[in-house]
């Protein structure tokens, strides 16, 4: 049950609030989490846990039509659809089950409704009008963000965003996607292996626009022998939902799917969250501004994740739900480096990446070295059947520096991390040439591509 005032009140319990209002508790903080839908928020009801799950089925569903390849016969798999969709509640629930643990364990109140912040830092359940005030020493707003609409178009019908593409319950015939960035390329890539004819649009003249171009080459070849369409440099326009699908023109040719997913870009929510009469600043594009501590213009009142600046990850977003924490507790913090957050995309080929693009340290004006390490270099690749992946180090070749790290192939979520480290620990590409990596294994095309980098490539 809400009680009338808490040291800290978290809107929103998606990675940034959950995790944020257990830092608050495990500093002291009596603390309440308020939810207007589900424990978990977003990411864990409807986006990165469930295209998470469905992409493990096409994984799996990949790996078996690939199993002669490796001296094992067996029958053309097919598809349960239904159970998919069963399996994928399940991952839900077990893990909406577990942070509704950590809320009990962690003795932080869950009060169900919409939250709105006050003009004196408290916090309203229900409306700005009527609601119940809960008086509170600190408020940390993480109500993330909102699918956001083509212009011209709105959602309805056949025409969903990236939450409802998961969520399907009969596998589509055919697929139109618009969008490819990682949202985009999930679910193209997800629906295309699972059998469905699917259709990539891109208005940029590259799929994973903001990775490193030589990375978008290969994970576009990926897509391409994964049977999905790609059309890049075009724009989807004219869309008319009717009850059986929808009808489209790109450049000019009509077109049409059964359904059109629109994975272009999302929009912070802060709608009814009572900022504008709170005084609560915000920029040109709605966002929240906040300084380095995720401290807004409002004294008490944090805002984290996909409500403010830089990249809208879930991994980001926790993190800044630690630092508001502990800020609010008089710990001392320091801002997130945004360019150094890793970036992981879990289509096929898998893609991950952290800091600058060769393009980006070059028009920064860094001496620019680049090291290149393919996965057919190393036994690994060849012994995981995956000859196809690559390393790409960014380095500045006057102190060695690290700049950035791009990966394209299996288990690029995974390996981007050592890079990630190494920045962190204030190391270089020099150091990453020089540390010992595990015989046989895919970080050992790392490792090889630092030494790249460092004038001095042994296998290549």
């Amino acid at each position: 049950m809400a009680e009338s005032s808490y040291d800290c009140i978290v809107i929103g319990s998606g990675p940034g609030g959950y995790v944020g209002a257990i830092r608050a508790a495990q500093l002291g903080m009596k603390t309440a989490v308020i939810e207007a839908d589900q424990i978990g928020g977003r990411c864990l009801n409807y986006a990165c846990i469930p295209a998470k799950a469905v992409l493990r089925v096409a994984d799996v569903l990949g790996e078996i039509r690939e199993a002669g390849a490796f001296g094992i016969t067996v029958a053309e798999p097919t598809v349960d659809f239904a159970a998919v969709s069963e399996r994928r509640q399940k991952v839900v629930k077990t893990l909406t089950g577990g942070v509704a643990g950590l809320m009990k364990k962690n003795a932080i109140d869950v009060i169900e409704g919409h939250g709105v912040v006050t003009d004196e830092g408290n916090v309203k359940v229900g409306s700005n009008f009527d609601g119940t005030e809960i008086a509170a020493k600190t408020v940390i707003l993480a109500t993330g963000s909102v699918k956001r609409p083509l212009p011209g178009t709105r959602f309805g019908g056949r025409v969903i965003g990236t939450e409802e593409a998961w969520a399907l319950q009969k596998l589509p015939r055919t697929l139109a996607v618009v969008g490819a960035g990682a949202s985009g390329t999930e679910i193209a890539s997800a629906y295309a292996r699972l059998g469905s004819n699917v259709t990539l649009y891109e208005g940029l003249d590259r799929v994973l626009p903001t990775e490193d171009a030589d990375v978008s080459k290969i994970a576009e070849r990926g897509f391409k022998k994964q049977g999905i369409v790609v059309r890049t440099g075009v724009f989807v326009e004219n869309v008319v939902s009717g009850p059986d699908g929808v009808r489209f023109t790109v450049a000019g040719d009509a077109a049409e799917a059964d359904w059109l997913v629109i994975a272009a870009g999302r929009a912070p929510d802060v709608e009814n969250l009572g900022l504008e009469d709170a005084g609560i600043q915000q920029s040109e594009t709605g966002l929240v501004v906040v300084d380095g501590a995720m401290r807004t213009s409002l004294a008490g009142v944090y805002a984290i994740g996909d409500l403010v600046a830089g990249p809208a990850l879930a991994h980001k977003a926790s993190d800044e739900g630690i630092i508001a924490a502990e800020d609010a507790a008089g710990l001392e913090t320091h801002p997130l480096a945004h360019v150094d957050i890793p970036r992981a995309t879990f289509c096929l080929p898998n893609v991950a990446s952290f800091g600058l693009t060769e393009q980006q340290a070059r028009d920064a004006g860094h001496d620019v070295v680049v090291g290149k390490m393919g996965f057919g270099a190393v036994g690994a690749g060849t012994v995981y059947g995956d000859r196809t992946g690559m390393v790409k180090i960014v380095g500045d070749r006057r102190y060695g520096e690290l700049l950035g790290g791009h990966i394209v192939g299996t288990k690029a979520t995974d390996l981007i991390q050592e890079l990630v480290n190494v920045r962190a620990l204030e190391g270089g590409f020099v150091e990453v040439a020089r540390i010992i990596h595990g015989h046989p294994t895919l970080s050992e095309a790392v490792m090889e591509a630092a030494r790249d980098a460092d004038g001095w490539l042994i296998h290549g």
